[in-house]
């Protein structure tokens, strides 16, 4: 049975967006590395309509430096919540729709008849909704230190969600990898 396991490259006071404004100065060997090892145990991909949208765009199209891992996320099979989609266009790629209860459900016959780790990257609203229906197994926080000052959080307005500390790495950079569980 996989698990689902989302990665977010995380400020110190909990900015998600827009990363590529603040992430890339704290990206070394240690990161590559950490993202590397997720990457290689991922055996399928989840994400929500915006980053669909955009990934579904911009990769396909990609070569030279980003071949390897385009040739990675061309080829996994990627699983798309939305509401609004009615359907997907981006090789290997399935919707998911329906009420929440449905969708749900639909994840966890995905999650019982696939092995390995299905990964996520970003998506604060998609993983709030993970949590919020018991479906998220792991969250890790590459959490940067810089204080972004504005942009959407992770958590923002949510419910309590009690998280279990599984692991934790310090690099260099002073980025924290940080590995939760639901408790």
């Amino acid at each position: 049975m996989a698990k689902i396991v989302s990665n977010f490259f995380i400020s110190l006071d909990g900015v998600v967006e827009r990363p590529e404004q603040w992430h890339f100065p704290y990206f070394d060997d240690e990161m590559g590395a950490a993202v590397g090892s997720g990457v290689a145990a991922t055996t399928a991909f989840l994400m929500g309509r915006t980053q669909y949208q955009e990934w579904s765009e911009f990769w396909p199209n990609q070569t030279g430096d980003d071949m390897e891992f385009a040739s990675f996320i061309n080829a996994v099979p990627k699983y798309v919540l939305s509401t609004t989609l009615t359907g997907t266009t981006w090789q290997n790629s399935h919707l998911i729709s329906g009420d929440p209860e449905q969708v749900a459900a639909r994840l966890r016959e995905i999650k019982e008849s696939t092995d390995g780790q299905i990964a996520m990257s970003g998506g604060a609203t998609t993983v709030r909704w993970l949590l919020a229906n018991g479906l998220l197994d792991e969250l890790r926080l590459l959490v940067h230190p810089i204080a972004v000052g504005r942009g959407q959080r992770l958590f923002e307005d949510t419910p309590t969600y009690p998280l279990r500390l599984v692991s934790s790495e310090t690099f260099k950079s002073g980025v924290l990898y940080l590995t939760y569980t639901p408790a």
